[in-house]
């Protein structure tokens, strides 16, 4: 399975010579034969950048269940698969901060596939305790979240493991190894094959905590900051190249 590396531009850069500028530092980087590459920028620069280069698939960083309606600063996954977008995060920690819900989520996740769009899911834990109830909380947000969904879908999705306790500001941070990303991928790999059977096709697996070179591993990635530096995250995917 091909690894893919995925950035997060969050609400960055401050305008769209920017956004372009960077972009195509990005796409001048070397054609990667074992990594997809997809750039998720702020909704509004997405359609001047899929002019620039094709080799860089575009993603949003949020979509919407319904497909219309009266919902006020919303998107949904047909506008998104409209405008070109192949991609959508869903289940950001940023987000799950501000209430959103493994619920949300599911719905959110039934919307993108039914619009064709590859949903980018993201769990985590916020503390790593020494009673490793962290798993069961990484657990219940897979089975929530994927709740209803038929195992076919499966490799349609990826999983990215954002550990909330190696990213945040307000918390004991430390951070994350490769080893913490390896280990809870066999662990997620696991719960799925639970709930769909042992035979199941797996979703693609991803890091997602302040990624930068050293805690890429042998997964693929979610890049948050470090993707907003071009030679960075070239460093990262040229990583993932070689594991």
């Amino acid at each position: 399975m091909r690894k893919i590396v995925i950035a997060n531009w969050k609400m960055n850069p401050q305008s769209q010579k920017e956004a372009e500028v960077l972009f195509r530092m990005i796409a001048k980087g070397k054609n990667f034969k074992k990594v997809d590459v997809v750039v998720c920028p702020p909704i509004l620069y997405i359609e001047k950048l899929k002019k620039i280069s094709s080799k860089i698939v575009l993603g949003a960083q949020n979509v919407f269940y319904e497909k219309k309606g009266p919902f006020t600063g919303e998107i949904s996954a047909p506008m998104l698969e409209g405008m070109g977008v192949k991609y959508v995060i869903v289940g950001h920690s940023e987000r799950r901060a501000k209430g959103e819900t493994n619920l949300d989520i599911n719905k959110k996740i039934k919307s993108a596939l039914s619009s064709g769009l590859i949903p980018i899911v993201c769990v985590g834990e916020i503390i790593r305790d020494g009673n490793h109830e962290y798993f069961n909380v990484i657990k219940t947000q897979i089975e929530e979240s994927l709740s209803g969904l038929n195992k076919s879908v499966l490799p349609k999705l990826i999983i990215a493991y954002e550990p909330v306790w190696a990213l945040s500001t307000t918390l004991p941070r430390k951070d994350a190894t490769p080893l913490d990303s390896q280990e809870m991928s066999i662990f997620i790999k696991k719960i799925i094959s639970d709930k769909f059977g042992i035979k199941t096709a797996m979703p693609r697996i991803i890091y997602g905590g302040s990624v930068d070179d050293k805690n890429c591993g042998e997964l693929g990635a979610l890049v948050g900051g470090a993707s907003l530096n071009a030679d960075k995250f070239l460093r990262i995917i040229n990583i993932a190249e070689n594991k």
